[in-house]
């Protein structure tokens, strides 16, 4: 149950930002901020350049993403919307895999993707249990269908209190036409009385590198 109640706040996120693609749902009344820590850019320290999008295409489906610094490498299942206007999320009985929301761009491609993982479930911690301990400057590869793998760089980490989520700060693109990447999962202390986390750590990043599908003899 604690754990179910955790994921509404991200899904009433993830929820908004779907209908602001699709319908142009009116978040004129969302919070224009909720960022309340963030992990800025080391002084001095120079972040590669921004590589140019791909095209949206069949074979760019995300199937793995690896995060070096956090040892976590795992497969992806795409999510959507449900009948009720939620998004779907990796089961709990797969703690270690990571939601794609379909609906959104794909990794790679101009927008921000999004991927989400649990924190923990009932049976301990899970995939992103370690998310907010990235630092700028940190890679995210993400592999996708066609085999070519899109390298992400970390750009900031960013905590958002629940009660002042702002799906468009959240999910909308630092910069138009960057293709950009999203990793999400909960944050912040546990109410036992809610039977909910207080905010959810969000991982801003941006492509920077793409390395092409191995052809011939590299491909065996």
């Amino acid at each position: 149950m604690a754990v179910g109640v955790a994921w509404a706040a991200l899904l009433l996120g993830l929820w908004l930002w779907g209908r602001d693609l699709t319908d142009d749902g009116d978040l004129s009344k969302a919070p224009t901020t909720g960022d309340v820590a963030a992990v800025g850019r080391p002084v001095g320290q120079e972040l590669p350049a921004a590589h140019a999008p791909l095209s949206t295409s069949p074979g760019g489906r995300p199937t793995e993403v690896t995060v070096g610094a956090l040892g976590v490498r795992a497969g992806v299942t795409e999510t959507d919307l449900d009948a009720t206007g939620a998004v779907d999320t990796p089961s709990y009985r797969t703690p270690g895999l990571v939601g794609w929301y379909a609906k959104g761009p794909q990794p790679g491609t101009a927008g921000a993707a999004v991927l989400a993982g649990h924190v923990d479930t009932a049976g301990g911690r899970a995939v992103f249990h370690r998310l907010g301990s990235l630092k700028p400057g940190q890679p995210v590869d993400v592999r996708r269908e066609d085999g070519s793998t899109a390298r992400f760089t970390v750009e900031d980490v960013k905590i958002y209190d629940r009660r002042n989520f702002a799906p468009r700060k959240v999910y909308g693109a630092h910069l138009p036409g960057r293709a950009e990447l999203r990793l999400i999962t909960c944050a912040g202390t546990f109410d036992s009385e809610r039977d909910a986390y207080s905010a959810n750590v969000v991982v801003h990043a941006y492509l920077s590198k793409v390395t092409p599908a191995p052809t011939g003899r590299d491909a065996a």
